[in-house]
């Protein structure tokens, strides 16, 4: 994160179709700076593609280095909608039926069935989310 409350990454342009701009990430975890991340083997990364939506997509071309940022406060909520949220679910499905006297097992199944709901209420909604998702984006 920089200091202008955006989180930030760089990346190369795979891809632009129309207004989108496709762009590759590498996340890594905090391993990444490790000087021993190499024989330790624990280190993780992964690549991601992000599509960023812009008036100015015809300036990039595929390979651009840029730099894909979005604010603070949007990574926060989208960190609390995919990790928070469902675990709140789980643990109140759980008690839920617990409190209702249903066997552990069953009780088991319902959170992870209430879990399965709230992702595909996500999924339903995806366009609606992502409307408030606003990348930016610019060459390196």
């Amino acid at each position: 994160m920089n200091m202008n409350g955006h989180i930030e990454h760089i990346g190369r342009v795979e891809n632009v179709v129309g207004r989108s701009v496709f762009v590759k990430i590498i996340s890594q975890s905090a391993c990444g700076s490790c000087e021993a991340r190499k024989a330790c083997g624990l280190s993780e990364s992964s690549e991601k593609i992000i599509e960023v939506e812009t008036s100015s997509a015809s300036e990039y071309a595929v390979g651009d280095e840029v730099m894909v940022s979005v604010r603070r406060r949007v990574g926060l909520i989208a960190v609390a909608i995919a990790y928070v949220a469902p675990l709140v679910v789980l643990v109140a499905v759980l008690a839920g039926a617990e409190a209702f006297g249903v066997s552990e097992r069953k009780a088991a199944l319902a959170s992870l069935c209430g879990v399965a709901v709230y992702y595909l209420l996500l999924w339903l909604f995806r366009e609606r989310i992502s409307d408030r998702v606003n990348f930016i984006i610019h060459k390196i």
